[in-house]
C-alpha cells in the first residue's frame, strides 16, 4: 500500500552560524523543559531545508510548515526572511509561523514586516507568566485577525480553560495547540487530567490540535505509549480539527522520521481513507493555505 501524502505541520530549520539569528533552545548552557541536556546535541550541527528534504525523502512528505526556531534573535523578522530565501531555493517551507512579542507596544510594526513575506501565516509567542489572561497579551493578540494570522500556542492541560476563553474572546482567530498539549507524563492519573484539559479546549471551535512532539515527554516512546494521546486528540477535536506533525529535528533525538510516520499511520489505521488524508495533509493545507 502506498504511503499517505504527509504535510508536516511543525518543523524547525536553523543555521547556528547565522550572524543575525539566535537559537536559544539550542545553546550549550540551556536545558529546555521535557528534553534537558539532550537538546544541546542539535546545536552541534545545522539543519537546513535541504537536510529536511533528504531526511524525509522516503516518507512522501510534500509540504511543511516551519514554526519559530530562532528564540532570542534581536529581530524576529530576520528568521522569516531567511526562511523565505530557503523556500525560494528549495521549495521548503511552504508556510511560516514566526515569532513576535505580542505584549510589546510596537508589535504591529513587527507583524507588518513579517507579512511582507508571502509564506507568513502565523505567530508563536511563548510569552511569560499568566499570559493567556494578560491584557497586554490580548491587545497584541487582537492584531492577528487584522493580518489574517493564526496563533500557535504551547498550552498544557492545566491551561486549556484559559485557552478556550481566549479563543472565544477572539473567535475569528484560529489557535493551534502545539504538540498535543505537551503531555509531560505517561501515567493513568496524568492522562485523565490531560484528556479533560483537551476536552475543555475543544469546546472552542476555532482551536485546532496539532498532534506532534510526543517524544519530548516520552523519550522511549512506542506506538502503544503514544496511541492514547493521538487518539485522545482526535476524540476531543474530531478529524476535521486534528493535524499531524513531527517536530523535526527535535524529535529526532528520540526516533527517526519514518518511524514516527509509521506510528501515526498504524494508530489511525481504522479511520477512513478520506479521514486519514485530511489529518495527514488536507487539514494543514486548508489551515495554512498551502
Amino acid at each position: 500500500m502506498p504511503k499517505l501524502e504527509f504535510v508536516d505541520a511543525h518543523v524547525h530549520f536553523y543555521d547556528m552560524q547565522h550572524p543575525e539569528l539566535h537559537y536559544g533552545h539550542w545553546q550549550p548552557d540551556v536545558d529546555p523543559p521535557l528534553i534537558g541536556k539532550r537538546m544541546r546535541e542539535l546545536g552541534e550541527r545545522n539543519f537546513f531545508a535541504e537536510d529536511f528534504i533528504e531526511t524525509t525523502r522516503a516518507s512522501n512528505v510534500t509540504k511543511a510548515v516551519h514554526v519559530q526556531a530562532a528564540i532570542g534573535a534581536p529581530d524576529p523578522v530576520k528568521e522569516t526572511e531567511w526562511l523565505e530565501e530557503a523556500a525560494e531555493r528549495t521549495g521548503f517551507p511552504h508556510a511560516i509561523v514566526a515569532y513576535a512579542d505580542l505584549r510589546h507596544p510596537d508589535v504591529e510594526r513587527v507583524l507588518e514586516r513579517h507579512c511582507e513575506f508571502p509564506r507568513m501565516k502565523g505567530i508563536r509567542d511563548f510569552s511569560y507568566g499568566d499570559f493567556l489572561v494578560a491584557d497586554d497579551f490580548h491587545k497584541g493578540y487582537a492584531l492577528l485577525e487584522k493580518y489574517n494570522l493564526h496563533a500557535s500556542i504551547a498550552a498544557q492541560c492545566q491551561d486549556m480553560d484559559k485557552l478556550a476563553a481566549l479563543a472565544n474572546k477572539f473567535p475569528n482567530t484560529k489557535i493551534v495547540i502545539d504538540h498535543a498539549g505537551n503531555p509531560a507524563e505517561r501515567t493513568d492519573e496524568f492522562f485523565t487530567r490531560w484528556k479533560q484539559g483537551m476536552a475543555n479546549a475543544a469546546v472552542a471551535d476555532n482551536i485546532i490540535c496539532k498532534i506532534s512532539g510526543l517524544g519530548m515527554g516520552d523519550h522511549n516512546w512506542t506506538v502503544d505509549s503514544i496511541r492514547p494521546y493521538v487518539l485522545g486528540c482526535i476524540e476531543a477535536f474530531g478529524v476535521e480539527r486534528s493535524i499531524f506533525a513531527t517536530n523535526w529535528p527535535v524529535d529526532s533525538l528520540f526516533s527517526d522520521y519514518d518511524t514516527v510516520i509509521a506510528a501515526y499511520t498504524e494508530i489511525i489505521a481504522d479511520f477512513s481513507d478520506d479521514e486519514k488524508r485530511a489529518m495527514f495533509a488536507g487539514n494543514t493545507e486548508a489551515l495554512y493555505g498551502v
